[in-house]
Order: C-alpha cells, then sequence, then structure tokens
C-alpha cells in the first residue's frame, strides 16, 4: 500500500455556502453550513486516505474540543499532532460557480518536532506544505537523509521555503506562487510543477518543458482542490508512477474534488473505486 506522510497545517473550517458573497456590512443567510478538517496538509492527507493509500499526518493541534473534533474527524488518518492550537477557517463558498473566498489565522505558534523515524521508516513519500516550521525543516532533513522523495505544496512564499527548497526533489506550485521556476529550479529542485486552475498544467525537468490538459468539470467548490491535488500527486508518485506521469492522475483527482459538494473525501472514494476496480494510478 503506498504510503504518504503530510506534514503542515490542519484547521477547523466552517464552510458556508451562499448565492452571493455578501456587500461590506450586509448580511446574508446561508444555503448551508458544515464543520469539517481542513488545511493542506489535513486535506491531502484526507484525500490519499480516500484514493486508497496509507495516509500519515503530522501537524499541530490545541488540547481542546476543536482540536478533538478535528482529530476524531480525519479517521482513518494516523494522527500524529503535537501541542499548538487549532486555527479556524471561515470558508465561503458562491453556489453558482463553486468560488470561494477564505479568511484564516493559519499557524500562530511555534512547535517542536518529535521523533520522526517511525513515521519516516513508514512513508514512501513526504508531502511538506511549508506550514509549521518546526516540523518542515526537520522532516525535510531526514527524508532527505534516507532518500525519500519530498515534494512541495508551493502555495505561497513563506521565509521557510529558503531552507526548505534545496531539500526538495518536486515544487508543485500555485498559479499565484511568487517565484518563476528558473528561480525555484536555482534553489536545486529537479522537478517544477504549477497548476493553473482550469488551463493545463506545466512543469519543467532537466532542462524540458510541456504541458498536461485538466479535465473539465462542472465546477461546484473550489476550497481544497489544490490540497487534493497535491495530497493525489503524492500518492500517485508513493504508487510508483513517473513524477511527470504522475500529474494527470492529480488533476483528474482534483477534478473530482471541485465538481463535488458535501462530502468529496467519499467521491474521491467512489471515483477511485470506480476505475476498473484498481486502487492503483
Amino acid at each position: 500500500m503506498a504510503a504518504v506522510l503530510c506534514v503542515g497545517l490542519t484547521t477547523l473550517d466552517v464552510t458556508q455556502r451562499v448565492d452571493e458573497f455578501p456587500d461590506p456590512g450586509q448580511k446574508i443567510r446561508s444555503l448551508g453550513a458544515v464543520l469539517s478538517p481542513g488545511g493542506p496538509a489535513a486535506n491531502a492527507a484526507r484525500a490519499v486516505a480516500a484514493l486508497g493509500g496509507r495516509s500519515a499526518l503530522l501537524t499541530a493541534l490545541g488540547a481542546d474540543a476543536l482540536g478533538e473534533f478535528v482529530r476524531a474527524s480525519l479517521d482513518p488518518v494516523q494522527v500524529t499532532a503535537v501541542p499548538g492550537t487549532t486555527p479556524v477557517s471561515m470558508v465561503v463558498v458562491r453556489d453558482a460557480d463553486g468560488e470561494r473566498t477564505v479568511v484564516s489565522r493559519n499557524a500562530s505558534v511555534p512547535v517542536t518536532a518529535p521523533d520522526l523515524s517511525d513515521l519516516l521508516a513508514a512513508a514512501d513519500v513526504v508531502l511538506l506544505d511549508g506550514h509549521h516550521e518546526g516540523l518542515a525543516i526537520p522532516v525535510a532533513r531526514q527524508a532527505k537523509a534516507l532518500g525519500l522523495p519530498v515534494v512541495l505544496d508551493a502555495g505561497s512564499w513563506k521565509p521557510v521555503l529558503d531552507h526548505l527548497l534545496p531539500l526538495v526533489d518536486v515544487a508543485a506550485c500555485s498559479h499565484g506562487f511568487e517565484r518563476s521556476e528558473a528561480e525555484v529550479h536555482s534553489c536545486g529542485v529537479p522537478l517544477v510543477i504549477r497548476t493553473h486552475g482550469a488551463e493545463p498544467v506545466t512543469w519543467s525537468r532537466n532542462g524540458s518543458a510541456g504541458e498536461l490538459p485538466v479535465p473539465a468539470v462542472a465546477v461546484k467548490d473550489t476550497n481544497g482542490a489544490g490540497d487534493v491535488w497535491h495530497g493525489a500527486y503524492a500518492y500517485a508518485l508513493a504508487s510508483g508512477a513517473d513524477p511527470v506521469g504522475a500529474i494527470g492522475f492529480a488533476s483528474e483527482a482534483a477534478a473530482v474534488r471541485v465538481g463535488a459538494v458535501g462530502d468529496w473525501v467519499e467521491e474521491l472514494a467512489r471515483w477511485q473505486d470506480s476505475r476498473s476496480g484498481s486502487t492503483s494510478c
């Protein structure tokens, strides 16, 4: 079974679906509200589990009711949580096109990594989101020493990336990531991938470059789509897929996410089961 260790941010997401985003000062009624785990690393870990992989998450959670709710909701992900806070994200999704807006506190308390030997020994691939510097750097260093592939979810530039990029094998960047492919390569990253929403995913490696189309889908909810992309990519890599070839699988999985309303984890698991009964990529 392909095993992925996801390291980084976990939040409690409060998601409300609306007909239209409110104007400043306006009160509106939502179409529905959902409480669920969120955050790049947690969503990626949930995607890995839904796809049939062995999923582990190293994160920080508060020792309170919020933290306990999130931990319980992450099952069957194996959660290792160091003491910290449980950030709350307020997510509003527009019903007509799935566009979302997010207000989040993110990680704000310094954390210290636990003994990583068992977590890394059980992993085929490590996925980092750049949050929780005290976890990300020790994991990346030890994974590199063990020869484990390290994938970075590069959503936005963070100061810690100056230290992480030289330890990364694949940097999967969002369209808005503030560094160019050449700059990321100059830090020692062999493969740089960039997603562009509904436009083709681009990649560059060893002087070669290319692009791969993404599936057309009726968009219902874009929240966490990039997180699912990264989780699916890491799962494909852990399953033995070529690093460039894994892009197509990740884009298909992300398309399932944006086309789902409600329990996207269940939708993703059904999609994987429907692929000729196979749990491979």
